[in-house]
């Protein structure tokens, strides 16, 4: 779990370039309970490299230490650097130039660092998912004769998985139409930020041709109503499915909701929904989802059962 989810195979590329340039740490970021910083840690401590990971939290907190919850436990455990900055510093100044005042700093004190954009989102890193396009086109090769999906539905927190599927889907033999729901950002948003990333690839084609974004942010990055998050509750309950709260949790929420709403769209299409991991961050919803999950009582064991002491082995 703790090198897991969709970033890693974005960082398959990128951390692989960041040797091949020499450098001696990696710098990223992401909100506090981020799944690309906490594979990011993992995968630079995995190569020897140390990792400074920017991550954006409340006004109120910014100066406290951050906890050990979810994400930051793991973060914490491989000995990643964490500069804490508020969400509105963040807003105002960008993690371009975030990234790029500590970079400065680091390379002052003699260090080698290798920046990775949010959400690992670059071209390079678009390489993961189209290749993630490939095993797809082979695992349907090696199954069922004549079985092929005509969509397929993904999350989109910062672009590069969505560039790499949509793109590796339309040069495919698949030719799946992407289903992206946006868990921060507006659909434009994306549909340009998409547009830069396969032009960086000179692949010839205009995002809004390969992809269908829809809006599923609902209150906010990170933020869940009750009924998305009883929502994932009862996923898991029915299925064995554990959906995260920030992305793929509200990507199923939004798809269904868009199959009930547009019944005809969707009538008798095989949808491939791709889980895209971070169940870190339903660590951090604990609290909120504590009255969704009170089916415990103590054990009632009758008098009249013998009880005898040592019998009872606590393996």
């Amino acid at each position: 779990m703790q090198l897991s989810g969709n970033k890693v195979r974005k960082l398959e590329f990128l951390m692989a370039d960041a040797v091949a340039q020499g450098a001696d740490c990696i710098i990223t970021l992401g909100g506090i309970q981020s799944n690309h910083c906490r594979a990011t840690a993992v995968a630079a401590k995995y190569l020897n490299l140390d990792c400074f990971l920017i991550l954006r939290t409340s006004k109120v907190i910014v100066d406290q230490d951050p906890g050990l919850v979810g994400n930051l436990l793991v973060e914490r455990l491989v000995g990643a650097h964490i500069e804490l900055i508020s969400k509105e510093e963040y807003s105002k100044i960008g993690s371009v130039t975030l990234a790029n005042v500590l970079k400065e700093k680091l390379i002052k004190e003699g260090r080698r660092p290798y920046v990775i954009p949010v959400g690992g989102s670059n071209s390079l890193g678009t390489w993961g998912y189209i290749e993630a396009v490939r095993e797809i086109e082979q695992q349907i090769q090696s199954g069922p004769s004549n079985f092929t999906f005509d969509d397929i539905v993904v999350a989109c927190g910062s672009g590069g998985t969505i560039a790499g599927l949509s793109l590796g889907s339309s040069l495919s033999s698949l030719k799946a139409r992407v289903h992206a729901f946006s868990v921060c950002d507006d659909p434009d948003y994306f549909y340009n930020y998409v547009q830069g990333l396969i032009d960086g690839l000179e692949a010839g084609v205009n995002s809004r041709d390969i992809v269908h974004i829809q809006n599923a942010k609902g209150l906010g990055y990170a933020m869940n109503t009750s009924e998305e998050l009883n929502f994932v509750k009862e996923i898991a309950a029915a299925t064995g499915v554990i959906l995260d709260p920030v992305y793929s949790g509200k990507a199923a929420y939004g798809m269904l909701r868009d199959m009930r709403e547009n019944p005809k769209k969707w009538e008798g299409r095989k949808i491939l929904f791709i889980h895209t991991g971070g169940l870190l961050g339903l660590y951090d919803k604990a609290d909120q989802m504590a009255s969704l999950v009170g089916n415990w009582n103590r054990m009632d064991v009758h008098e009249s059962v013998p009880r005898q002491d040592g019998i009872g082995k606590m393996f």
